[in-house]
């Protein structure tokens, strides 16, 4: 009778306790049907071999089809090299949480996850899950461990996808092969990741049932080549003798070539002679042609699992093709993490929040990969440009983008603001005393008061207002520029780029405020002037 215990799953429901606890359901085992050891099918594989193996995959019976790519990726290096790149790539990736609301209970779950996160169970787990973008699909089956203060994972087990099948009436459904039966897989102890490379069923969607065939061809090529070099890579020792030669004097010709070295000997007599034709016309010498196909059978590898072929090949174009094809790697990248992050979502996470908290309406989210965030050159260069524009951005977050740290005060720094000027500290001369004249204090009464009593607006101010005119126009069309480029872009990568390529222009800006200084200037001389004229037209009188 199955002990059901006390700990409710994600629906609610009493998760068996030797379900949870129990012995592993997916374990290899000796004389089963889950042997570690498996069968390899692409010894001598044919065409017509391999088309058979696929065609009984897509009808039910996958064993073969899974045997195979697993072989193919054990035989070819640089198959392996570029599946292995692609899934280090999404496996090495932070690995972050997100809330399912600010709710301080949702913050709870997650904090509960980030801290079992940084035991790395998880993290040990993704390189094996990442095996599905090859096969389709895999299957990791959950050592639960409880604890007096949790149920967590233990560790996540590999389990060769060999071992499982799909429900014949869907297609779909992976099931646990047993004998000639399928028994389902339980929700509580399985994560089954699909990693589908075009849309159809899982079994026809792994990059493995497209690599299969240039993996083949190459095999053919790599074999000719292999029999051309045995054949012709070393010289060919032709012993000639003549007509009156007999048959002792034949068989010690014979033994003599024959004993120089190897093979590819031969005694003819001299009236005879041997032409080996070659084909090289177009295609260039026999070794030339096998390396050219064998290398074009790699791109064609390269370009299924990584998208291009800059990363694994020398090719030209330079930095402009290394660009473009660094994007392409992004973009493979971005899926494949997200479609990792969403099984691990659906599967995972409700499964330890509902044993740890019990069953929730909403749970965290998973999120694997790095942040969307703007090229650190972008970064610096809009803020070079737009903090001349009065765009003020904390010195912390560059810091943070940079990776710099705040410098301890008494630390030696390099860079910063050059220091201010320092005021003047030697005093004014001294304006000498004239009989006759009004003192000094009584002229700036005398200036202060003629301002004070004046009935046309303050001159200070009637300059500010025109200045402000002037530089309105020359500030509205920098403005424009930058927010058509916030309007029209996509995303914040594109903003980005958009603000790069921007060529502002603050020329206009520059000579408004040149017109308004020297239009303040001439005010100031023009107003001690007229003052200096007073002062004397008032001592005549």
């Amino acid at each position: 009778m199955a002990r059901i215990s006390k700990i409710l799953g994600p629906d609610g429901v009493p998760i068996d306790y030797e379900d949870l606890f129990g012995p592993p359901k997916a374990g290899p085992t000796l004389t089963g049907v889950r042997s570690p050891i498996s069968g390899h099918p692409a010894d001598g594989l044919t065409p017509s071999r391999l088309a058979s193996i696929h065609r009984a995959a897509a009808t039910g019976n996958a064993l073969a089809w899974l045997e195979l790519a697993e072989d193919i990726e054990e035989r070819d290096p640089h198959y392996m090299s570029v599946l292995g790149t692609r899934r280090r790539a999404i496996a090495q990736l932070p690995i972050n949480v997100e809330a399912a609301s600010d709710d301080t209970e949702h913050v709870r779950h997650k904090d509960f996850l980030v801290e079992w996160l940084k035991e790395g169970v998880l993290e040990l787990a993704l390189f094996d899950m990442l095996d599905a973008i090859g096969k389709g699909f895999s299957v990791m089956e959950t050592d639960w461990e409880s604890t007096p203060e949790a149920v967590l994972p233990r560790c996540f087990d590999y389990r060769p996808q060999r071992w499982f099948d799909f429900d014949l009436t869907d297609g779909e459904t992976v099931v646990l092969a047993e004998g000639v039966t399928r028994e389902p897989l339980s929700p509580h102890k399985f994560i089954v990741h699909r990693h589908k490379a075009k849309s159809g069923l899982t079994i026809r969607s792994g990059l493995a049932r497209v690599a299969s065939w240039s993996w083949m061809y190459k095999a053919f090529t790599s074999k000719d080549w292999a029999i051309f070099t045995q054949n012709y890579g070393m010289p060919t020792r032709v012993g000639k003798f003549d007509r009156a030669a007999s048959d002792a004097d034949k068989e010690v010709l014979w033994r003599a070539v024959a004993n120089i070295a190897g093979d590819c000997a031969a005694i003819i007599p001299k009236e005879m002679e041997i032409e080996f034709v070659s084909v090289e016309k177009g295609t260039g010498t026999p070794g030339q042609l096998y390396e050219r196909r064998a290398d074009w059978l790699d791109r064609q590898i390269s370009k299924l699992v990584l998208g291009q072929t800059t990363t694994t090949d020398a090719v030209s174009g330079g930095h402009a093709v290394a660009q473009e094809h660094r994007l392409v790697q992004e973009d493979l990248e971005r899926a494949d993490a997200k479609l990792l992050s969403a099984s691990l979502t659906r599967q995972l996470v409700p499964l330890i929040i509902a044993l740890n908290f019990g069953p929730q309406a909403k749970y965290p989210r998973l999120n694997i990969g790095r942040p969307d965030e703007v090229p650190l050159n972008d970064v610096v260069n809009a803020v070079e440009k737009l903090g001349r524009l009065g765009l003020r951005v904390e010195a912390s977050e560059l810091r943070d983008r940079l990776g710099f740290s705040e410098p301890a005060p008494d630390a030696e720094v390099i860079g910063g603001l050059p220091p201010a000027p320092k005021p003047e500290t030697q005093k004014p001369a001294a304006i000498p005393f004239v009989p006759g004249k009004p003192s000094p204090l009584e002229q700036l009464r005398h200036i202060v008061s003629r301002h004070a009593s004046a009935p046309e607006p303050d001159l200070v101010e009637k300059l500010t207002e025109q200045l402000a005119q002037d530089a309105a126009g020359a500030m509205a069309g920098l403005t424009a520029e930058i927010r058509a480029a916030f309007d029209a872009a996509t995303d914040m990568q594109d903003l980005a780029q958009r603000l790069a390529l921007m060529q502002l222009d603050p020329k206009a800006l520059a000579e408004a405020m040149g017109r308004g200084l020297a239009l303040a200037h001439m005010a100031g001389r023009a107003a001690l002037l007229e003052e200096a004229g007073g002062r004397s037209g008032g001592g005549a009188v």
